[in-house]
């Protein structure tokens, strides 16, 4: 069989099983498995049981299970409400109000734990049951907090950055640099959006709490201080050298302790509840991890990634079509393959296609994390749309429908970097003079 072939036997398979009802987990084992049996001759059992066994054991992945838990302290105590409280009064003034939360909630954490799939569960266990309980429509908040999540990708500190200035021998901070205007654009175009469908659609975002002054804004804003002190120490743990991601994570988690007992809103029932809900929760994340590291295993396997680069390197493209040929090709391997996979497995190919090209390898940086993250909302394989699925208990299709406009958003997102790049070339070159 050949490439096209393959894809589309391997991609038919993924949705039938999907449409079935199994979980999202054995479906991505069950559909390596059988190309690993079918299109390749290595031992499917053996490949499976190492694959999963270092997803599930890797130390970099202990980062997720500690945020999640942070999110539930958050959610199941006062800190949550305390961070609406302070926020709704700067919010309510602009078209769609508390809604416009998902996404500054989204872009502040995405600075903190450098992963899209802990972004959106942490900021959807505080935003999603305040925003419900407030009357806000549920294919808004879950919408805007699935495209508002993938943020976690494009601010630094970014995991798929480090692999890619790796892969690609770019400098690493130059890219984190690079995400910082790119990711504040997409916020902004998020909010926008936000905006222009408050505006059209007025009766359905709840009535604005009472007016208030400049000066009782501040006096409410004193809620929002020991969330921002937490956020403080995690970030500054991380940028000042002292921790890891992982050991941040752990500071957030103690911290977050600290200051739900501070505040008298922690007690045993919610510690057990709120350690049981992470646990839940991230066990869901990591059935999902396991089975996308083994498909990954059996598309390396097969060499399916490597052989479209290779085509689409063939093609003779002027920069322009070989932007649009890539944007597509990384959309569709997304279908497959987690975005750091998607790098390691490509980036050998491609880089001197896109070097002759005359692209900035700063600028593809950023341009990969944009795709890998649309990648992130695009089903049958859409990361972010099975963590909500876990939470909100919705089907998939409904949730990619409600995604759709973030998406169209994240398109537009694309296309400007290109028509000025210096959204993403002007940070890096200041610093560097």
């Amino acid at each position: 069989m050949n490439d096209l072939a393959i894809t589309a036997a391997l991609l038919l398979s993924l949705l039938l099983i999907l449409g079935s009802g199994v979980w999202v987990g054995l479906t991505l084992t069950g559909v390596a498995w059988m190309a690993v049996t079918l299109f390749s001759s290595r031992p499917a059992g053996d490949a499976m049981a190492v694959t999963v066994w270092g997803s599930s054991s890797s130390w970099t992945l202990t980062a997720l299970p500690l945020f999640v838990w942070m999110g539930e302290i958050l959610f199941r105590t006062r800190l949550s409400q305390d961070m609406f409280k302070g926020l709704a009064p700067w919010v309510q003034a602009l078209p769609g109000r508390l809604l416009h939360t998902n996404v500054i909630g989204c872009t502040i954490f995405a600075a903190v734990s450098g992963s899209s799939a802990a972004t959106c569960a942490t900021i959807g266990k505080m935003t999603l049951p305040e925003l419900k309980s407030r009357g806000y429509p549920e294919h808004m908040i879950i919408g805007t907090l699935a495209g508002a999540s993938t943020l976690g990708l494009l601010i630094p500190p970014s995991i798929i950055m480090i692999v890619y200035g790796v892969a690609a021998e770019v400098s690493i901070s130059k890219l984190f640099i690079a995400g910082v205007l790119p990711g504040i654009m997409l916020a902004a175009l998020f909010s926008g959006y936000i905006m222009l469908w408050a505006l059209r659609n007025p009766q359905q975002v709840p009535a604005s709490d009472e007016k208030t002054t400049f000066l009782q804004k501040l006096s409410r804003s004193r809620s929002l201080i020991p969330v921002v002190l937490l956020i403080a120490a995690v970030l500054g743990s991380i940028y000042s050298g002292v921790a890891t991601a992982t050991e941040a994570a752990a500071v957030g988690v103690v911290g977050s302790l600290v200051l739900s007992t501070l505040q008298g809103s922690m007690n045993w029932a919610t510690f057990r509840d709120a350690l049981m809900g992470a646990t839940r929760l991230y066990c869901m994340i990591a059935l999902i991890l396991a089975g996308a590291a083994f498909l990954t295993l059996s598309m390396g396997y097969i060499g399916l990634p490597r052989h479209l680069a290779e085509w689409i390197a063939t093609l003779d493209l002027s920069q322009a079509q070989l932007i649009v040929a890539l944007a597509v090709f990384f959309i569709i391997l997304g279908c497959f393959l987690d975005g750091i996979s998607m790098v390691v497995l490509t980036m050998g190919v491609l880089m001197p296609t896109v070097q002759a090209a005359g692209i900035d390898p700063i600028w593809f940086g950023i341009f990969i994390v944009l795709v890998v993250e649309m990648a992130q909302i695009t089903p049958p394989v859409g990361f972010n749309l099975f963590v909500l699925q876990g939470m909100t208990g919705r089907q998939l299709t409904w949730i990619a429908r409600v995604t759709m406009p973030m998406f169209l958003l994240m398109c537009v997102g694309v296309a400007l970097i290109y028509l000025f790049p210096g959204i993403v070339t002007w940070l890096p070159e200041k610093m560097s003079a």
